[in-house]
């Protein structure tokens, strides 16, 4: 039989090896409260969201109000959102990127963010950079994230980015044009995007950190996700995924490993590969790509062309 020491080793390996192995992953929305499209209104996306998310059982997400948009009408959104007991964050105020106005003006722009965010209930104080973009340098970079704890925001970092903003610019142009718009092909489109974008920074991070951390998925408030974040929440869950909350993802312990590096616009994962000397070409899922998502969107067949 084996000895007390034995089995504890064989318990602590198999532990390990099931963190290695874990496949959680969290939801988050930027540029919450976008404004109506030609898809639909701000108010049916935003309960379209609501209901997608409540029926699949989503834990938690957080909104990243982008917070410019607010107004009497939008600030009702985002109460809804609350409401409904999901939380938000800050996206900036006037989604500029801190890599080109500079500290001194990123730093005005995110204050005025957080006082308009000040009267909302549900806030979490996580501050995403527009674009992903941290700053032009390093020197820039650490200035910022001083800022940030100096405001007592923590990075509201992902790991897992995409463009499921360009998609969804597809299909509202589309509709905008009045085209016939195959939505059961636009669906599979989105989650074969996102899955596969899903699939490729988890890789990453096996091959850079030796485990899969605790992701965080970039997404943006708009149509695509109103339409089909529910679809892609039971397919992830069907490849073996974890949907967890946010606040669960940001006590990753790469939540306290920021890389010393400029490059950061593919999210936390990437960053921390290249700062193990992974190249930047490596660090971007050939879908992020407006070329390469338009002539796969039309060889999928979403819109109808005469």
């Amino acid at each position: 039989m084996l000895s007390y020491l034995a089995r504890s080793l064989i318990f602590v390996a198999f532990s390990f090896s099931l963190l290695c192995q874990a496949r959680e992953i969290a939801f988050t929305f930027d540029d919450a409260p976008t404004p109506d499209s030609a898809l639909m209104t701000g108010a049916e996306r935003t309960q379209k969201i609501i209901h997608a998310l409540q029926r699949a059982k989503v834990p938690d997400t957080l909104f990243f109000v982008k917070a410019d948009y607010i107004n009497p009408h939008t600030a009702e959104r985002l109460r809804q959102y609350s409401d409904a007991g999901f939380h938000l964050a800050s996206h900036s105020f006037s989604h500029q990127s801190a890599s080109q106005i500079g500290t001194e003006a990123y730093a005005l722009d995110m204050y005025k963010a957080h006082l308009a965010l000040k009267s909302f209930n549900n806030v979490l104080n996580f501050h995403r950079f527009p674009y992903l973009h941290y700053g032009k340098d390093l020197t820039d970079i650490n200035q910022l994230q001083n800022l940030l704890q100096e405001l007592g925001y923590k990075d509201g970092y992902v790991t897992i980015d995409n463009f499921d903003w360009y998609i969804s610019a597809l299909l509202t142009n589309a509709a905008g044009e009045k085209k016939v718009i195959n939505y059961e092909k636009a669906r599979d489109f989105y989650i074969k995007s996102l899955y596969e974008s899903i699939e490729f920074y988890d890789a990453l991070a096996r091959k850079s950190l030796k485990r899969s951390p605790r992701h965080v998925l970039l997404l943006h408030e708009n149509d695509a996700a109103a339409l089909f974040v529910g679809d892609l929440v039971e397919y992830l869950r069907n490849k073996g995924w974890k949907i967890i909350s946010p606040q669960q993802a940001y006590k990753d312990p790469i939540a306290k490993n920021f890389p010393q590096v400029a490059f950061h616009k593919q999210g936390r994962v990437a960053a921390i590969a290249n700062s193990k000397g992974f190249p930047e070409s490596a660090l971007r899922h050939p879908s992020e790509n407006e070329n390469y998502i338009n002539q796969a969107f039309t060889a999928a067949g979403i819109v109808e062309t005469k």
